[in-house]
């Protein structure tokens, strides 16, 4: 069985599906196949990877390296990215969809960082990403403890953005569509000028937000937006 197979769920979006039995365990197999499936949705501006993960440990620093690549590649990329979440995301699985623009769970998903539990840290981008989504006192409690925690949980601390009572996909797929209707450069400056509040001092944020803005007239979409605004109709972006 194929790790990772992916399709064209509309022409702008792409369903990656990690397949991994008995527990959708990351490995190598199914980091490599992420890639490939990156390599396809390169011209598509929403990108679901739906992750059912645990971590199992056989020649760990080179799979720390792969995982490393992979959350890396999928963080900056010029795609937009959805994780579906469902059952559990733990460990690697949970570090792969840190790196995601967003995250859906279903609502008996468990997520968690249990790598202290056997000696080490979330070391692909865990400890890095974790914080910046729910703030220090919580990436703590979740890193240290080493505890699960469930969907509502999650949601309300900000580990996940939506929960999915109808199956993570369906969700992931509806915001997907959304998202793929609208200006990929604005979404992607957006996000740019999100992740620079945490990098950046103030001043050099505010700097720039105006560079991106700018650029945006520029190179991006403003002019058709703003014309479909003033004239009543729906922007046709590219």
């Amino acid at each position: 069985m194929t790790a990772v197979t992916w399709r064209m769920e509309t022409a702008r979006t792409l369903v990656a599906t990690m397949t991994h039995p008995p527990a959708n365990a990351l490995a190598l197999e199914l980091l490599e196949g992420l890639h490939v499936a990156m390599d396809a949705a390169e011209t598509n501006p929403a990108v679901r990877v739906k992750c059912l993960a645990t971590i199992t440990a056989e020649s760990f620093r080179l799979y720390g390296d792969a995982m490393r690549a992979v959350n890396d590649r999928l963080a900056t990329s010029r795609l937009l990215s959805i994780a579906a979440i469902e059952g559990l995301a733990l460990g690697g699985g949970l570090e792969l969809a840190l790196a995601c623009t967003l995250r859906v769970c279903g609502v008996s998903a468990k997520l968690g960082l249990p790598e202290v539990n056997i000696g080490l840290i979330p070391g692909a981008g865990g400890t890095q990403r974790l914080p910046r989504l729910v703030g220090r006192s919580r990436a703590l409690d979740l890193v240290l403890t080493a505890r699960q925690v469930g969907a509502d949980e999650a949601l309300g601390m900000g580990l996940v953005d939506r929960l999915a009572p109808d199956g993570a996909l369906n969700t992931a797929l509806e915001l997907a569509g959304k998202l793929a209707g609208g200006s990929s450069p604005a979404q992607l400056a957006a996000v740019r000028c999100i992740d620079a509040a945490f990098d950046l001092p103030y001043p050099e944020g505010a700097r720039f937000e105006i560079d991106q803005e700018q650029a945006l007239f520029e190179r991006g979409e403003a002019e058709e937006g703003i014309s479909a605004f003033v004239n009543k109709r729906a922007p046709r972006y590219a």
